[in-house]
């Protein structure tokens, strides 16, 4: 028995450094360095436990068969029809300067600034609610909403009551609500859309024993609606009350859309509801022919693991870089990697004024800790904070300059950058963006500038917590 005991023990340990050995050749090639130090890090002290959950989870990447549901998705004959008439009949207006950014755009996530649009920025939460529920109200042909998260209360089911009355009058619904945002009422949700007539689906759905199940750290993190075609939502509130975490009550910006840009909203949400149900939509009714709806310059990037490059984070570098006067982030999270330290650092070096408007509110705690370790960097760095009070600031945009602006679902952080499927506007419309900037200056009135002499004083055992979260924050 002893010399059983004696092997085992032998073996035991020989697998740990086997392990540790062999990740330390394998983890860099395929996650970010800083991805990477946290992950080895983690097979260091728990070999066994940490190669499991690697295994699982440790790459970046949606798994084969998706990847291939992907790249052989048909393409929208009538999308890229529409979307190619678009830019010969609206030509974006766009500065030279900001050329740049709309190419670097347009390779990202395949599609080119367009204009001809109009575009109203919606911060009032209940407004939004009210403001969708007549458009559902008045489609006449279909209703596409694809939510994060979508709940059984009464904000959700009043929009399930619309989406009912439309498909009464023959309106084709179709909702796509993501499996794990959703989780607490995923399976009711479905039932009361099913009960109206909604095709409803649920979006990587996270179960060990189902055939091809979805990564539980892999999400669809995007908010969109489109009625007829004609009409676009997208910002970052989701369809549930604004007040559903106790205690927490959220702060949201979503845009509502029409003319050209629409059809590239379609076209997102009909590549997402391939890839959920390999049927293809399309057609004249779904992305109809495009009219002028105003004069504002727009363009969207989805982004996500589907896509080899991480598009959102390009973007926000490209913003930084591109600053020559002031930058404004706003993000309920923020926990950047190296290369969006060094933007941050080098557009404060060059005399932009950097702005950061996070939420003192926080719903996840281990995010908050690591989150809270960056301040003191970006303090001695010359980066302003502001710590908006009361509310969860759930909001996600940049503006830049005070003609340039992104909105979206996409937080400043390491998740949204490499682990979901986000949809960011980018705005080439220096009054949208001013009207963006009148927003901001609300945010700050209503927030705490937090100094960098205050900031040191916090207590000891804070500044361990918040480094230790650091350590894993490329995991959260």
């Amino acid at each position: 028995m002893a010399y059983l005991e004696n092997h085992w023990g032998f073996f035991y340990l020989s697998t740990e450094w086997i392990i540790r050995l062999a990740m330390v050749i394998a983890v860099p090639f395929r996650r970010s360095p800083e991805a990477a130090r946290s992950w080895l890090l983690l097979l260091f002290f728990l070999p066994i436990p940490g190669l499991v959950l690697y295994v699982l989870v440790g790459r970046p990447r949606f798994p084969k068969w998706r990847q291939q549901r992907f790249a052989g998705m048909p393409r929208s004959g009538q999308a890229d029809a529409v979307i190619a008439a678009a830019t010969r009949m609206f030509a974006p207006c766009i500065e030279h300067g900001r050329t740049p950014i709309e190419k670097l755009v347009r390779n990202l996530g395949q599609l080119p600034a367009v204009g001809g649009n109009a575009l109203n920025l919606l911060d009032d939460y209940q407004g939004v609610i009210d403001r969708l529920c007549r458009d559902i109200d008045a489609a006449h042909d279909h209703v596409h909403l694809l939510s994060y998260i979508f709940a059984d209360d009464a904000v959700g089911m009043h929009v399930i009551e619309c989406l009912g009355r439309a498909t009464r009058r023959g309106v084709r619904c179709r909702v796509m609500i993501d499996a794990l945002g959703s989780r607490p009422w995923a399976s009711s949700v479905l039932r009361a859309l099913l009960a109206q007539g909604v095709e409803a689906r649920e979006v990587l759905p996270v179960r060990p024993f189902r055939w091809r199940p979805a990564r539980a750290d892999l999400r669809n993190h995007r908010k969109l609606c489109i009625v007829d075609g004609a009409i676009g939502y997208i910002g970052s509130q989701n369809i549930v009350a604004a007040d559903f975490r106790p205690g927490i009550r959220n702060e949201e910006l979503m845009a509502r859309v029409e003319g050209p840009i629409v059809a590239q909203l379609q076209s997102v949400f009909l590549a997402d509801w391939y890839l959920e149900t390999e049927r293809q939509l399309d057609g004249p009714t779904l992305i109809p022919q495009p009219v002028n709806a105003g004069d504002i310059s727009l363009q969207l990037l989805p982004s996500g693991p589907d896509y080899p490059v991480s598009g959102s984070e390009r973007l926000t570098v490209a913003l930084l870089y591109a600053a020559r006067e002031k930058v404004v982030v706003t993000t309920p999270y923020f926990i950047p990697d190296e290369g969006l330290i060094e933007a941050i650092q080098s557009a404060v070096l060059r005399g932009v004024d950097v702005r950061l408007v996070l939420s003192l509110v926080q719903d996840q705690r281990l995010v908050g800790l690591a989150q809270r370790s960056f301040y003191a960097e970006m303090l001695r760095s010359g980066v302003r904070i502001f710590l908006y009070e009361d509310r969860l600031l759930h909001a996600k945009h940049v503006s830049v300059d005070g003609d340039l602006a992104t909105i979206g679902s996409s937080n400043v952080d390491i998740r949204s950058f490499t682990l979901n499927a986000e949809a960011n506007l980018i705005l080439y419309a220096p009054d949208q963006v001013r009207r963006l900037n009148a927003l901001q200056e609300r945010y700050f009135a209503g927030s705490r500038e937090l100094l960098a002499k205050d900031w040191a004083r916090r207590p000891f055992h804070r500044k361990i917590a918040e480094n230790l979260a650091r350590l894993i924050s490329p995991l959260l």
